[in-house]
């Protein structure tokens, strides 16, 4: 048979991506539904933190300005105890619900009040930076795991495709052409996961420094405050 006649007897490949896909090694077919399903499990978590840390600093932006327009401590306490605090709220709850019970407890022990008050503020704002860290890591894993996922689903494709070469004993392009650009989608695929993540989880855990950064600043400015109260009332007691 004439060698032109041979390359137009051979069906043309499919090169689409789905066609690709479906014409991958069963390993690479896994390798690249993982990291599918790992990409999509990453735009979840980009999305809902997204919209977690804008509900969290328009409640930060309320509370600062509901406890800096002059209102009593009681009062403020009345109010945010009685609903699910975040952020500078939380804070404010837990400090003040430490300063009571030290006030209306029958020892009435405030001589260390400030020390508990600082330990309580310091837990407090450790919890609500965990809440906002919470599934980032599997970001930054994706980001980084994710190219080496998809180059190992390359090189099991370029191994399989370099042996059905082998066995056809045919290195014409139409016949290795198809098995390398299934083997290179792998590592596209890993690619398409890895770097969304990464540019996520280095732009949502700056967001979270700057929350945290402001949780500690009003930590120290709320335990000055309550510190300042803590020695007129021992004056007082002396």
């Amino acid at each position: 048979m004439n060698p032109a006649d041979a390359m137009q007897a051979i069906p043309a490949p499919d090169m689409t991506l789905l066609g690709l896909f479906l014409q991958a090694h069963f390993v690479v077919k896994v390798v690249m539904l993982g990291l599918l399903g790992a990409s999509v499990w990453c735009w979840s978590i980009i999305v809902d933190k997204t919209l977690l840390f804008r509900r969290t600093k328009a409640e930060m932006d309320a509370f600062e300005e509901a406890f800096w327009s002059g209102r009593s401590l009681e009062e403020l306490y009345r109010s945010f105890n009685d609903r699910p605090a975040v952020g500078q709220g939380a804070l404010f709850v837990a400090a003040m619900r430490e300063w009571k019970r030290s006030f209306e407890g029958s020892g009435r022990q405030i001589q260390s009040l400030s020390q508990r008050i600082d330990k309580v503020l310091d837990v407090t704002i450790q919890r609500e930076v965990e809440r906002l860290e919470s599934r980032l890591l599997f970001l930054a894993s994706i980001g980084s795991a994710g190219p080496y996922i998809g180059l190992f689903g390359t090189v099991w494709g370029i191994m399989t495709a370099f042996t059905s070469i082998a066995a056809s004993k045919n290195t014409s392009l139409a016949v290795v052409a198809p098995g390398i650009a299934e083997a290179l989608f792998a590592t596209a695929i890993g690619l398409f996961a890895a770097i969304p993540a990464v540019l996520a989880y280095n732009k949502l855990q700056a967001t979270v420094s700057k929350q945290q950064s402001r949780l500690e600043g009003f930590a120290d400015e709320f335990s000055a405050i309550l510190s300042r109260q803590i020695d007129e009332r021992l004056s007082l007691a002396a």
